[in-house]
């Protein structure tokens, strides 16, 4: 296997604070004058970690210190040169973004690009498969690795097929806070009853970790600690239309596919989430969106005879309950709970009288949109399949280490045996040995 590591970053000024609803509004974003920055801890926590081939880094920032925002990640990543770092940032995305458009002329909105959660993991895969990277791991800033087989792990069972003859193409870990538990702490306070969804998280994740066997057919996908294998990420992209979540949907996006998520109780990272988190309206507004075009989407997509046909009973405990009707109820109880009690009153009282039904509105606009980019994905991938003239520009902007010349070519006699892992090019199909 050929696995690149998949790192997206998101910076920002200090104080500043997208409006509510806003696309490209994230849960945290570094400050440009952080002095140790969460990246910076990441790739530190990767230098002990054996068989990395590549580490791509996306840089998500807006435009007024976007130049500032690179500056700052190529200090950091020539720091960590032994990890061959990739920079992606404005200038490499807009010549992914160019090759996309040729593709996918008809397609609306931004689906590979560093704004917007789903779109920029799909920039993360659009480059991996422009460099012939056959495993994609995704990584989060905010997470440390605490040993040395990460990606032994990551790769541990992909592409192989369970004893019901279903193989493993996408594969979840999990993190653990600072006290080593990867269960969510479930909150009581009165506003929180109708959206709190640790309760059923940890079911879920209880199930997981004691099951018979390691890896286990999975409801739940970490975003920050997932490997791909390309023969899912070239067939099912992650959905850019979604505000947040991205995750999770595509769990779903993978299922109507007929392709199912794994969850590995071996396979983990730390999380260490920063100080500098995004407003409660902001977020909550931004979960409003994501639930009621879920459920939407979740409706379109079952009505398609070309899809597999998601039943409620197959997402219990949970998402289940998140993608019923009832989810507009949760919303309307949660707003008015928090508007009657706790800070921000203000905010939560729009969101009551306005916020809900614009994100209703959208949900029912949207929810077709991804199905129409998700049927050329798999063109756009296989236009940028080792593409060598597109991955050389980007690799000429992108990369912060100087590359180092390569040692004369050995003779015929004594050329080695070729190395298992790799990287021939070559366009990896569905059912193939991984």
């Amino acid at each position: 296997m050929n696995p690149a590591i998949v790192i997206p970053t998101y910076w920002g000024r200090g104080g500043a604070v997208a409006s509510i609803g806003e696309r490209g509004a994230y849960d945290y974003t570094t400050p440009i004058d952080k002095p140790l920055p969460e990246l910076e801890t990441c790739l530190g926590s990767l230098e002990q970690v054996s068989g990395v081939l590549r580490v791509i880094v996306l840089v998500v920032a807006p435009p007024d210190c976007e130049d500032s925002a690179r500056a700052r990640v190529d200090s950091i990543c020539r720091a960590h040169a032994d990890l061959n770092p990739l920079v992606i940032g404005a200038p490499e995305a807009k010549l992914v973004k160019h090759a996309v458009g040729r593709v996918a002329r008809h397609v609306t909105g931004e689906t590979v690009s560093l704004r917007g959660y789903g779109a920029i993991r799909n920039m993360g895969l659009a480059v991996a498969a422009l460099l012939g990277h056959d495993v994609v791991v995704f990584l989060d800033d905010d997470e440390v690795v605490l040993d040395g087989d990460f990606l032994t792990r990551a790769v541990w069972g992909l592409g192989s097929l369970t004893r019901q003859n279903l193989q493993i193409l996408a594969k979840s870990g999990f993190f653990v806070d600072a006290d080593g538990s990867p269960y969510a702490r479930p909150s009581t306070a009165w506003t929180e009853r109708y959206w709190s969804k640790a309760a059923d998280f940890n079911h879920v994740m209880s199930r997981a970790q004691n099951a018979a066997t390691r890896v286990t057919r999975s409801n739940h996908l970490c975003g920050g600690c997932c490997a791909l294998h390309a023969a899912a990420f070239t067939k099912v992209p992650f959905d850019p239309y979604i505000t947040r979540g991205e995750d999770l949907d595509y769990v779903l996006d993978l299922r109507a596919n007929g392709l199912d998520v794994w969850f590995d109780n071996e396979w983990f990272v730390r999380a260490q989430p920063p100080e500098e988190m995004a407003p409660a309206p902001s977020l909550f507004m931004q979960d409003v969106y994501r639930w009621l075009y879920e459920y939407r989407k979740l409706g379109v997509m079952n009505a398609r005879r070309d899809l597999r046909t998601i039943t409620p009973e197959s997402l219990m405990p949970y998402p289940a309950p998140w993608l019923s009707e009832g989810v507009r109820r949760r919303v309307f109880q949660t707003a008015l709970r928090r508007m009657l009690k706790g800070p921000d009153r203000l905010a939560y009282l729009r969101i009551l009288t306005r916020g809900r039904f614009e994100a209703d509105r959208f949900a029912r606009m949207a929810s077709s949109r991804y199905l129409s980019f998700a049927m050329v994905w798999p063109s756009v991938v296989s236009a940028l399949w080792d593409d060598r003239v597109l991955a050389g520009a980007v690799r000429r902007t992108g990369e912060v280490v100087p590359r180092v010349a390569r040692p004369a070519r050995p003779s015929a006699a004594a050329a080695p045996a070729p190395d298992p892992l790799a990287d021939t090019g070559a366009f990896p199909v569905q059912g193939g040995d991984a």
